[in-house]
């Protein structure tokens, strides 16, 4: 009877570890422990796009964004100049999320857009955008033609977006009026970072 219960015991602990883990890695509890936040980092993955995966990336954009976008979008971001700044994000092995950005040159210097990053609701709140937006400004400050500012816009009723980018370092400096045709509000926050 002794080596039942405590056999028991011991299924039950590991039971509340398991579900503690598991509730850390979903992001509805803090994440104190290093080896959750380990292993949720080691399920991420980010894949280059190819003509191959991009239908994958239209299906994704479809659900996250609530705007459609055009068939040239979908041919720039195939742009082996960009193969840097556009991937897809894996979560286990499933394709979740997008991160999409182009080069714009202003005279002299070059900065970064950032066209698109987003991940499906069911995945957020894992650190996947955090580790995404970190992919592009680290391969940024390392690029070999020195660009100057990453910049993005937000629509203005979008105010979790906004702080989640100014949690890594961006900065409002200003709003773009009906910068959203199809969509209200209109107005979209511009925010930057410079390197």
């Amino acid at each position: 009877m002794f080596l039942q219960d405590m056999d028991m015991s011991s299924v039950q602990l590991k039971s509340r570890s398991l579900k503690t883990i598991e509730t850390a890695n979903a992001g509805t509890a803090p994440c104190s422990s290093p080896m959750s936040t380990v292993a949720t980092l080691s399920r991420v993955s980010f894949a280059s796009l190819t003509p191959n995966n991009l239908g994958t990336v239209r299906k994704l954009n479809s659900v996250i964004f609530p705007i459609k976008y055009s068939e040239k979008f979908y041919q720039d971001i195939l742009n082996p100049e960009l193969e840097d700044f556009c991937k897809l994000v894996y979560y286990n092995d499933v394709p979740v999320g997008t991160i999409c950005c182009r080069f714009e040159t202003q005279g002299d210097q070059t900065n970064l857009y950032l066209m698109t990053m987003g991940v499906l609701a069911p995945y957020r709140s894992r650190t996947l955008g955090s580790q995404s937006l970190d992919l592009i400004l680290a391969t940024a400050s390392a690029h070999e033609s020195k660009i100057n500012k990453i910049y993005l816009h937000v629509q203005v009723s979008n105010e979790s977006a906004k702080k989640f980018y100014e949690r890594h370092g961006f900065q409002e400096v200003g709003v773009h009026a009906d910068y959203y045709k199809k969509i209200a509000p209109h107005d979209a926050w511009i925010l930057e970072k410079a390197f």
